[in-house]
């Protein structure tokens, strides 16, 4: 984008009810005042009727323009969408469609995907929504390769980002594109962020709970499972686990698949990782003693299991979630509250 000449004209296509928060990821990046910068882009709203919008908050959003708007964009920005996977308009499809012919950048954040898939915009394409929707716009888009272990894709002409918060970094990402790593890491600092986030969305996904069995599953092997989950440190081989079951090592592991969906191997090393990030959280073990505790043998597997599994290591998810990181932040603000100011909580 040239230093001067008319601004980028970004549009934010809303629906009832809408995110403030996900229109607001948007609006600060896009539409921020910064005086200490020089001005790239021209922020808007519109939605497929003008007038008061409800959100998710209770309060309206007063919206003057109309899918009109769109006409004029440069980027088009679909800020989540309620509910995701919900019916979508033909006009507002077909206003997305054109403004992508006609050249527009097509932008979702989180579920807005879904908006983007219905208008046919990621068919053939790799995309990504929030880690709870990830599992419904793959089953409900099998055209669309959906990502989980990444905060954006960006394809040029169309962009998708993973949650709310991953929608600031695609943004910024989209600026760093627009106008270079120097301006893009301007506007971040003046909203107090990093200019670029390392990392996915897979270490803020909860891990699923170690019931022993899937959903629905023959309860046969639960008492084996819930055997197995208390002893994750010792050797926990296929047939140590089919003599407990009184099966052969051949019978327990086709049962097992049919009853839990994986296999033995799989599981175990999934309530290993679970195990271990619940240490982490709760503990200041070092990691070599987390790792012989939950049977991955050693700090360089766990390491590698751990990365694998949860996209970052140990020690930054530690720093993320331990029971440390978050009694630290709470001082803070306890701190602040002795003083006589009152933080404020995003």
């Amino acid at each position: 984008m040239p230093a001067s000449g008319p601004r980028h004209h970004v549009v934010a296509l809303l629906n009832e009810p809408q995110s403030p928060f996900e229109l607001a990821c948007a609006a600060e990046v896009f539409g921020g005042d910064r005086p200490d910068l020089p001005a790239h882009y021209a922020f808007e709203v519109c939605a497929r009727r003008p007038g008061p919008l409800r959100t998710t908050i209770g309060h309206a959003l007063l919206v003057e323009s109309g899918l009109d708007a769109l006409r004029a964009a440069d980027t088009v920005i679909v800020p989540g969408w309620q509910p995701p996977g919900g019916p979508v308009p033909d006009e507002v499809l077909d206003a997305l469609r054109a403004a992508h012919r006609r050249g527009a950048r097509i932008v979702s954040i989180c579920t807005g995907a879904f908006v983007l898939a219905r208008a046919g915009l990621l068919t053939g394409r790799r995309a990504t929504t929030h880690w709870r929707r990830s599992g419904q716009l793959a089953d409900t888009f099998p055209e669309v390769t959906v990502v989980e272990d990444v905060l954006y894709v960006d394809h040029g002409d169309v962009a998708t980002s993973a949650g709310s918060g991953a929608g600031i970094d695609l943004c910024l990402h989209l600026v760093r594109s627009d106008l270079g790593s120097s301006y893009a890491s301007q506007v971040a600092r003046s909203m107090v962020l990093p200019p670029h986030r390392d990392g996915s969305q897979l270490p803020y996904a909860a891990p699923p709970a170690p019931t022993g069995t899937a959903p629905g599953a023959d309860a046969s092997l639960t008492p084996v499972l819930e055997w197995a989950l208390t002893r994750l440190g010792t050797d926990l081989s296929v047939g140590r686990l089919a003599a407990r079951a009184g099966l052969s090592p051949r019978t327990f592991a086709r049962r097992f698949v049919g009853q839990v969906g994986v296999s033995p191997g799989q599981w175990l090393l999934q309530q290993r990782v679970d195990a271990a990030r619940s240490l982490l959280e709760r503990t200041d073990l070092p990691v070599e003693t987390i790792a012989a505790r939950v049977g991955l043998s050693s700090a360089v597997n766990l390491r590698r299991r751990f990365r694998t599994a949860v996209g970052t290591t140990p020690g930054a998810y530690r720093r993320l979630f331990g029971e440390a990181a978050i009694a630290k932040v709470q001082g803070g603000g306890q701190a602040n509250r002795a003083a006589g100011h009152t933080p404020l909580h995003h």
